[in-house]
C-alpha cells in the first residue's frame, strides 16, 4: 500500500493518542538539562512510574489496526489477519523499552531507521500475507515519526537538542534529495528537458534564410522576429446549414497565415515558390516554443527523406540534426498527452513517389497520437486538391503579398540589415516602376530586390535585366540545390528555353492563362531541340517538373496554368521573340498597353543596333505615350547609338515636365508609365512642380501606390499652389497612410485642411495640429470636435453643406477661433458663438439668424441669406466695428441698405444682392466715411448702377463675374478717385483687357 493511502487509513488523531499514552509527561526528564533521557525512562510501561502495561499496549494496537480496516475503500489486507497484525505491531511497540539509546539519538535516527530497530527488536512475525506484513511495516513506521514528534515537542529536549535536531533534519533533506535527484520521476525529466529544448527551439528557428542570393555586403540570414511579415491564408468553407434547410455554397474565408491552426487542428497549407511556407513553419516553431503550450516539432521532409526511413516520434529530434537527447520516451509521452504542434514541411520538395508513402507515415502518426495539432505545407501542384480532405485537414492557400505587405516588408528589410539610408529609395521604385511591383508579391522575391538594391547603394540594375536574370538564376537552380535537395532533374538552361516558349505564346495571344493540352503541345514541340529535357521523360512528365520545382509556372485550375508572376511572362516572351528576330511583330503592338512591359524586356534583350530600330519605330508614331514609352526604355538599353538616345530624350522633354496644368492633364492621358519619368522636385520651377504634382494626382486612380510615390516627394516644396495641390489629391488615397506620408509634413501656412469623410476625420488625430480646418459634407458637431485633439491649436473653421449640425454650443472647445465659417441649414442660433472672440464670420446657409446682432468682435462679416427685420441694424452686429462687409444673394431682399451707414468703420463693401440697390441704397454708402474698397458683381449691371452717385472715397474697384457685355464705362466718372481695378471674369468668359484698361487711364488695371 502507498505511504499516501496508508496516512489516510492511519488517521494523526488516532495515533497522536497513542503514542502519548505510551510515554510518560513527568518523572526524571523534567527538568533535565545537562544530559538526554534514556528511553528505558520514558516509556509508561516500565519503571515505578508505570500507567501503562502490555495488555493496554496489545489493546491500543488492536485499535488502530481495526480503525484502519474499518475506514472506506480498499482494505489493506484481510480480515482474518487482524488479530495477527495487532500482536505484532504491539510488540513492535512495547520494544520501544528495549532499545538502547537516548531521545536525541533516537531523532537522528529518523523515524524509518527507528522502525527497523523495533523490528529487530522484536524479532520476526512468521505467518502474515504479503500485504499484511507491508501494513505492518508502513504502520510501525507511521508510529516512529509519531514517536519523534512526541520528543520534539518536549521542552527539555527542544532546548537541549535544538542544534542536533537540525543537523539531523538537514542530512535527512539531503539524503532525500539526494535520491530524487539520482531517480527522478519521468515528469521530472520531461520538464527538466523541455526547459532546455524550448529555448533552443525558439532560437534555432528564428532566423530567416534567403537561399540563391550572391552578394558581397547584403546579409542571407536576419532574425525571424525582426523580419516576420503576418500573411494571408484563404481557404474554401460550407457555409452553416440550418436544420431542414438547403446546403448553401462554399465561401471564401481569409485569415492570418498564423492563426491557421486555431481552429483546425490539421491543416495542408499551399503555397508558391516564396510565398513564405517555411517562414511560417518557423514562426509557428519560435511561438510555440516562447509561449510553452505546444512543443513544437519541425520536419523538413527534404532532410526526412534522406535518411531513407521517416521517422518515429523518438527519432523527431535526432532526424534533424538537433544536439539534444531527450529523456527515454518523451516524445511519445508529448504526443500521447496531445500537446506537440508537428510541423512537416516541403511536401513538394521530395520525389512524387515518396509522397504517399509520407502521407501514410503522417496519418498513421495522427491516429496513433489524436489532439495534437498537425501542418504540412506544399506547393499548389505537388499533390491534388481534396488529398487529405478526407482526413480531416483543412486546406489553405497564401495568397500575395499585398502593396502593405511589401512596405513592411521592406522596412523590416532594412531594418535588420542596417541599411535604413536605402529603404526610402526603394520603396519610391516599387511604388512608382509597374514591372518590379508586378515582381514584388512574396517574401523571397522582396528580398531579393532588397538586396540587390543595397548591393548596388541605392540603385537597382541600369535595366532591370539582372534583376529578372538574378531571379531567374535563383528559382530554377541555386535555391533547390542551397536548400540541400540531391538534384534538380532539368538544368538552368533548359528549363528557360521551355518556359521562354511558353511565356511568348501567352504574350501573342494577349492572354494569361493556357490549357494544360496546349502547353504540352508546346513542350512536345521544344523536346528535340532540348537534349537534356528530351532525357526526363515525355512532355507531360517534363511540364508536370517545370509546374513543380520551376517556381515560376503555377496551375490554378486543373486544367489550365499560367506565371505566377506577369513579369517573368513578359521578361521571357521578349527574350525569345528577340532571339527568334520578331522585332517587327513587338513593334507592331507597341499601340496596345499591354505589350508595354514586353517592349522594354525586348529592349533590353536586343543587340544595340536592334534596340534603335524598335525605339525609333515607337517615335515614329508620334503620340505621347509611345515617346514616353521610347523613354521609359532608355533605362534598359545598356548599349545604344548615342543619336537616338539623344532623340528620345529631345521628344520626351518637351512632355516632361509639364509647365502647367493644361500639360500635366495632357501628360497624365499617357497613362501609368509616366508616374516613374516624372522628375523633381529638384531643378523644377514652382510652375513645373505644381504641373508634376497634378500629373500625379491625375494617375492616381489607376497607381495609388505609384502616385502616393511621386507626390512624397514634393511633400517639403514651398510653394502655395503645390501646397494646395497636395491638400486637394487627399480624396484619391487611403486617408491615413496619405495623411501621415503626405499631408503631415506639409507647410500649413496659408492652407486649409479639408475633411471630407469619416475616413478622413478619423485621420487627423494621427497628424499635428492644423490651424486651418475645412469639413465639407455630413460630419456632426461630436464628430468634429472629437477627432481635433488640440482645438486650441485652430484658428479658421469652416463648415460646408452640412445638415447634420444643428447648433454651435460644442464650437466653444475652439477656444482660439478667430474666423468661422457656416453652411449649415439645421442652424438657427448663433448666439452661443459669443463664447468666442471670432474676428471673422461667414454665413452661407442657415435657419436662422438669432444671435447675430450679439456678435460684437466680429470685424469681417459675409451674409448670403435673408436678413431679418426692415434694417440693417436689425440684425447685424451693432456694436462690431465691421471693417469688412459682404452681402450678397437676397441678403438684402428685406431691408434694402438701409442702416448700412451706422457702421463707420466700414472699409470693404461686397455687393451681389439678388435685388436691385436704389438710389436710398446708394446714398447710405455715399454717407460711409472710412469705405475705399468697393467689390461689385456683374448682377448689378446695368439697373443697380444707373442710380449709382459719385463716391470720391473709392480708391480700389473689383468687378466680378464679368462676361464682357456689360456697360462699365458709367463707372469711372462716378468713381474719380479709383487706382486700382481688377476685372474678374466669369468661368468661360474672355474679356477685351486693353478695351476696358482705357476706361480708367488714371488706374492700374489687373485683369484677374
Amino acid at each position: 500500500m502507498e505511504p499516501t493511502v496508508l496516512g489516510g487509513k492511519l488517521a494523526s488523531g488516532l495515533v497522536a493518542p497513542l503514542v502519548k499514552k505510551l510515554f510518560v509527561t513527568g518523572g526524571p526528564g523534567a527538568a533535565l538539562v545537562d544530559r538526554p533521557v534514556r528511553l528505558t525512562r520514558l516509556v509508561s510501561f516500565r519503571g515505578e512510574q508505570r500507567t501503562l502495561g502490555e495488555k493496554e499496549v496489545r489493546g491500543l494496537a488492536g485499535r488502530l489496526v481495526g480503525d484502519a480496516l474499518d475506514s472506506p475503500g480498499e482494505r489493506p489486507f484481510p480480515r482474518d489477519e487482524e488479530t495477527a497484525v495487532a500482536d505484532a505491531l504491539a510488540a513492535r511497540l512495547l520494544a520501544l523499552g528495549d532499545l538502547d539509546m537516548d531521545d536525541v539519538q533516537a531523532v537522528r535516527l529518523g523515524h524509518r531507521e527507528l522502525a527497523a530497530r523495533l523490528r529487530t527488536a522484536a524479532g520476526p512475525w512468521d505467518g502474515l500475507s504479503t500485504d499484511a506484513g507491508h501494513f505492518l511495516d508502513s504502520a510501525t513506521e507511521w508510529a516512529c515519526l509519531h514517536v519523534l514528534e512526541f520528543f520534539t515537542r518536549r521542552s527539555t529536549f527542544v532546548a537541549r537538542t535544538l542544534v542536533a535536531q537540525t543537523r539531523g533534519q538537514a542530512e535527512l533533506i539531503a539524503k532525500v534529495d539526494e535520491l530524487i535527484t539520482r531517480v527522478p520521476r519521468p515528469d521530472a525529466r520531461d520538464t527538466a528537458f523541455e526547459r532546455r529544448y524550448l529555448p533552443y527551439a525558439a532560437e534555432q528557428y528564428n532566423h530567416i534564410t534567403i537561399y540563391g542570393i550572391d552578394l558581397r555586403d547584403s546579409p542571407d540570414r536576419w532574425p525571424l522576429e525582426v523580419a516576420y511579415l503576418s500573411l494571408e491564408a484563404t481557404g474554401d468553407e460550407e457555409r452553416a446549414t440550418l436544420p431542414g434547410g438547403r446546403t448553401e455554397p462554399e465561401h471564401t474565408v481569409r485569415l492570418a497565415a498564423e492563426h491557421a491552426l486555431r481552429t483546425h487542428d490539421r491543416v495542408l497549407l499551399r503555397g508558391d515558390a516564396g510565398s513564405g511556407k517555411t517562414t511560417l513553419v518557423q514562426w509557428l516553431a519560435v511561438t510555440a516554443a516562447r509561449d510553452g503550450d505546444r512543443i513544437p516539432y519541425v520536419l523538413p521532409l527534404r532532410t526526412l527523406v534522406r535518411a531513407g526511413t521517416l521517422p518515429a516520434p523518438t527519432a523527431f529530434l535526432t532526424a534533424v540534426g538537433c544536439p539534444l537527447t531527450p529523456p527515454e520516451g518523451w516524445a511519445e509521452r508529448v504526443l500521447t498527452a496531445g500537446r506537440g504542434l508537428v510541423l512537416v514541411d516541403g511536401l513538394d520538395e521530395i520525389p512524387a513517389a515518396e509522397r504517399h508513402r509520407t502521407r501514410d507515415w503522417l496519418l498513421a502518426l495522427i491516429r496513433a497520437y489524436p489532439g495534437n495539432r498537425w501542418l504540412l505545407t506544399s506547393r499548389p501542384s505537388a499533390v491534388r486538391p481534396d488529398w487529405l480532405a478526407g482526413e480531416g485537414f483543412r486546406e489553405l492557400a497564401l495568397t500575395p503579398m499585398r502593396r502593405a505587405d511589401v512596405t513592411t516588408f521592406v522596412r523590416r528589410w532594412h531594418t535588420a540589415a542596417r541599411a535604413p539610408e536605402y529603404e526610402a529609395l526603394l520603396l519610391d521604385s516599387l511604388h512608382t516602376k509597374r514591372d518590379l511591383a508586378r515582381l514584388a508579391t512574396n517574401p523571397l522575391m522582396c528580398g531579393l530586390i532588397c538586396a540587390l538594391h543595397r548591393e548596388r547603394r541605392g540603385y537597382l540594375p541600369t535595366g532591370r535585366k539582372e534583376l529578372y536574370d538574378a531571379a531567374l538564376t535563383m528559382l530554377l537552380a541555386r535555391r533547390d540545390r542551397e536548400r540541400g535537395m540531391d538534384s534538380v532533374d532539368l538544368g538552368e538552361e533548359a528549363q528557360l528555353e521551355l518556359l521562354q516558349r511558353l511565356a511568348y505564346a501567352l504574350v501573342l495571344s494577349g492572354r494569361t492563362e493556357m490549357d494544360a493540352a496546349t502547353a504540352e503541345g508546346i513542350v512536345e514541340r521544344a523536346l528535340p531541340s532540348v537534349a537534356s529535357a528530351a532525357g526526363r521523360g515525355d512532355a507531360a512528365t517534363v511540364l508536370r517538373e517545370l509546374l513543380l520545382r520551376s517556381g515560376l509556372l503555377r496551375r490554378p485550375a486543373e486544367s489550365t496554368l499560367d506565371f505566377v508572376h506577369r513579369t517573368f511572362q513578359d521578361y521571357l516572351g521578349a527574350r525569345y521573340a528577340v532571339e527568334e528576330g520578331h522585332l517587327d511583330v513587338i513593334a507592331g503592338h507597341a499601340a496596345d498597353p499591354h505589350w508595354e512591359d514586353v517592349i522594354r524586356m525586348a529592349v533590353a534583350h536586343a543587340r544595340p543596333g536592334e534596340r534603335a530600330v524598335l525605339l525609333r519605330r515607337l517615335l515614329a508614331a508620334d503620340t505621347p505615350r509611345l515617346t514616353l514609352l521610347a523613354l521609359a526604355c532608355l533605362e534598359y538599353a545598356t548599349a545604344l547609338d548615342p543619336t537616338v538616345r539623344a532623340e528620345v530624350e529631345a521628344r520626351a522633354g518637351a512632355l516632361i515636365p509639364p509647365g502647367s496644368t493644361e500639360d500635366a492633364k495632357a501628360l497624365a492621358e499617357a497613362g501609368p508609365l509616366v508616374l516613374e519619368l516624372l522628375p523633381g522636385p529638384e531643378g523644377l520651377s514652382d510652375a513645373e512642380a505644381h504641373g508634376v504634382t497634378v500629373t500625379a494626382s491625375l494617375l492616381a486612380t489607376h497607381e495609388p501606390a505609384g502616385a502616393l510615390a511621386v507626390l512624397r516627394r514634393f511633400r517639403g516644396h514651398p510653394s502655395l499652389d503645390v501646397r494646395r495641390q497636395l491638400v486637394g489629391t487627399w480624396d484619391r488615397f487611403e486617408a491615413r497612410e496619405y495623411a501621415t506620408e503626405v499631408l503631415d509634413h506639409l507647410d500649413r501656412t496659408a492652407l486649409f485642411l479639408t475633411c471630407r469623410t469619416k475616413a478622413q476625420r478619423e485621420a487627423l488625430p494621427a497628424m499635428g495640429p492644423w490651424t486651418h480646418l475645412t469639413f465639407l459634407g455630413e460630419h456632426p458637431t461630436t464628430g468634429i470636435t472629437d477627432c481635433v485633439t488640440e482645438p486650441g491649436a485652430v484658428e479658421e473653421l469652416q463648415l460646408v453643406n452640412n445638415t447634420e449640425v444643428t447648433e454651435l454650443g460644442d464650437l466653444s472647445t475652439f477656444a482660439s477661433l478667430r474666423l468661422l465659417l457656416i453652411d449649415c441649414r439645421s442652424v438657427r442660433d448663433l448666439g452661443p458663438l459669443t463664447a468666442l472672440s471670432l474676428t471673422s464670420l461667414l454665413i452661407s446657409r442657415t435657419a436662422g439668424l438669432t444671435g447675430l446682432s450679439d456678435l460684437s468682435s466680429v470685424t469681417h462679416l459675409t451674409v448670403a441669406c435673408r436678413l431679418p427685420g426692415t434694417r440693417l441694424t436689425d440684425s447685424l452686429p451693432a456694436d462690431a466695428s465691421l471693417r469688412y462687409l459682404y452681402l450678397g444673394d437676397d441678403a438684402i431682399a428685406g431691408t434694402g441698405l438701409r442702416g448700412l451707414s451706422h457702421w463707420e468703420t466700414l472699409q470693404a463693401l461686397y455687393l451681389s444682392p439678388s435685388t436691385s440697390l436704389t438710389a436710398e441704397d446708394w446714398a447710405e454708402i455715399r454717407r460711409m466715411p472710412q469705405l475705399t474698397i468697393l467689390y461689385l458683381h456683374s448682377s448689378l449691371f446695368p439697373d443697380s448702377i444707373g442710380t449709382m452717385p459719385t463716391l470720391p472715397g473709392v480708391d480700389d474697384l473689383n468687378l466680378i463675374a464679368l462676361d464682357g457685355g456689360e456697360d462699365i464705362s458709367v463707372l469711372p466718372p462716378r468713381l474719380p478717385g479709383v487706382r486700382t481695378v481688377t476685372l474678374q471674369p466669369a468661368p468661360g468668359a474672355c474679356l477685351d483687357g486693353d478695351r476696358l484698361a482705357a476706361l480708367f487711364p488714371d488706374a492700374e488695371v489687373t485683369l484677374g
